[in-house]
This record gives C-alpha cells, structure tokens and sequence, in this order.
C-alpha cells in the first residue's frame, strides 16, 4: 500500500465520533488527504488514537505510512503503541538520579530506545533482588537529562511479571547494580489481546 491508502485505511478504523483535543475529526483528516497533505493526516491520526484506543491494525498502518514519509520519531511512536497493545502499558513519574550520584552523566532517548532494568518487587530463588526489562519512552520530551523528571511510558519484555503493579507504588530503574531511577506508578494498563 502507499501512503495515501495507509491512511485511508487507517482512518476507517476510527469510530467518527472520536475528536482530538482540538475537536480535530476523520472527516477533518479526510481533507487533509483529498489535499494530499500527508504529514498532516498522520500527526492527526496519531492524536487521535491517543484520544481512544484503537486496534492493533490501526498503528501498524500509520507505523509504515510514517516509514514509508521517512519520519522516524513518528515511526518509533506508532511501532511503540503496537507494542502497548501487544504487552501493556505502564505509566509512571521517573525522576533520574543527579549524574553526580550515578553512573548515567548523559541523557536518555525519549524514543524507547532504553530498555532498562526495573526492580518492582520479585524476590529471585536465592531471596535476593529479581529484575524485570521494560522498554521506556518519554512523554512529550526528546530526552531525559540525568537528575531529570518526566512522565514515562513502560513497555514490559515480559508483561506476567509486572501484573501485581498499582497506581501509588514506587519501583526502581537500573542499567547496572546501582539505582538509576525513582518511578512512581500513574498508571496500569494490562495486555489485552491485540486486536486486528
């Protein structure tokens, strides 16, 4: 499919009375492609579905439309929402450790690159500190600067081993032994079955 009928496509898997914050409809992205406004329509798709949850087969759509545009961040997002609907979602308040009290002394990518270790509380055979990877994208910011703090998106490699999690609890990150990062858990969104 090129571009024009991947968002076409895309734009039918959303209900017409989803709107974006700034009351932004399908009729509305529907001009933008009769314009062949593409980079438009895709921003706009990707609001809104932010706006609801829409199916798997709706971000894998724009993720190649924006591949095929060569837009990489937009790409990265709309691959990591597959990736949300495939294992879940947890969102969280990150504060990272001052690079004078951590090894990190350089900012991570906000594009869920990262995929840190989080202790969240799994004890391993031997009783001691069990980790889980989950990758981590940003919200709203290209990087995090070390001693920084930003509202972050989790995506668990293995999404069993972080269903005991609730809004209020504190988790930590690591990239090594020590502590990278603080969390505190917003929100829990569990894996469902992707949709098609």
């Amino acid at each position: 499919m090129d571009v024009p009928e991947l968002l076409e496509s895309a734009s039918l898997l959303v209900p017409e009375e989803t709107a974006t914050e700034n009351d932004i409809t399908v009729r509305d992205i529907w001009d933008y492609l009769v314009h062949d406004e593409w980079e438009i329509a895709l921003s706009l798709l990707e609001e809104l579905g932010d706006a609801r949850s829409l199916p798997l087969a709706f971000w894998e759509k724009l993720a190649e439309a924006a591949e095929q545009l060569r837009l990489e961040r937009s790409a990265a997002w709309c691959h990591w929402r597959c990736s949300e609907i495939r294992n879940g979602v947890i969102r969280a308040d990150l504060t990272l450790r001052p690079a004078t009290e951590g090894r990190r002394t350089t900012a991570i990518s906000g594009a869920g690159v990262l995929r840190p270790m989080w202790d969240i509380g799994h004890l391993s055979p031997t009783g001691g500190r069990a980790v889980s990877i989950a990758a981590l994208w940003v919200e709203n910011m290209p990087v995090l600067e070390p001693g920084g703090r930003a509202t972050v998106r989790l995506v668990p490699l293995t999404p069993s081993h972080w269903t005991h999690l609730q809004p209020g609890q504190q988790i930590t990150m690591h990239e090594d032994r020590t502590v990278a990062g603080t969390a505190v858990i917003l929100e829990v969104h569990r894996h469902a079955h992707a949709m098609t």
